[in-house]
């Protein structure tokens, strides 16, 4: 479920202070909930390729529609991502942030993780068109457990980013959202009955 901006910016989460440049795109409630220590299994969870292709089918096609795009017109060459148009975020870490965990990989996006705490989780991505981050929190709710909390941050590049940002935002929200939503449930669903 999408849910309002401010749910994010009233938290007093680390990532404000180090990506200050950087605009809310979207903020989600994950289908996760749990205890107050498990962030680590919805990371896991989230980084995992779960093999639901039941739901994933048209997910998978758009990011491989995507991918090939890219490849195309060259948005995703070595000289565009991390590291060369854009310095990493982990360069603007706190030394007690830059020193702690922050993995796990992706096993199948090209996202890399940035740091890790107890009740949060940020990993980038950039590209020709935007240096993004997307931010997993771990959220104590009224019920004295607690949920996951997914915003994505984006800096556009340009007139191009932004123009990218606009062409796929109803792709966005009518097919990546609902299916990743739905791939997140499911194996959270599966993992909270194995590892009760």
């Amino acid at each position: 479920m999408r849910i309002p901006i401010s749910v994010f910016t009233d938290q007093p989460w680390r990532v404000h202070a180090v990506a200050p440049d950087f605009d809310v795109a979207d903020v989600w409630l994950l289908p996760a909930s749990g205890g107050p220590r498990d962030l680590d299994r919805l990371v896991e969870v989230f980084t995992s390729d779960n093999g639901d292709d039941e739901v994933s089918f048209a997910y998978r096609a758009l990011f491989a529609i995507r991918w090939r795009l890219g490849a195309l017109f060259g948005w995703d060459d070595e000289d565009a991502g991390i590291g060369a148009r854009v310095r990493t975020l982990r360069d603007r870490l706190p030394e007690d942030l830059r020193d702690g965990p922050r993995g796990p990989e992706f096993r199948t996006l090209p996202f890399t993780p940035v740091y890790r705490t107890e009740s949060e989780w940020l990993a980038e991505i950039a590209n020709a068109t935007v240096h993004a981050a997307m931010h997993i929190g771990w959220v104590p709710d009224a019920s004295g457990g607690y949920h996951g909390q997914m915003a994505v941050l984006v800096k556009p590049n340009g007139l191009l980013g932004r123009l990218y940002m606009a062409a796929i935002l109803p792709f966005r929200y009518l097919f990546v959202y609902p299916a990743l939503m739905k791939l997140i449930e499911r194996a959270w669903q599966r993992d909270s009955a194995t590892n009760g």
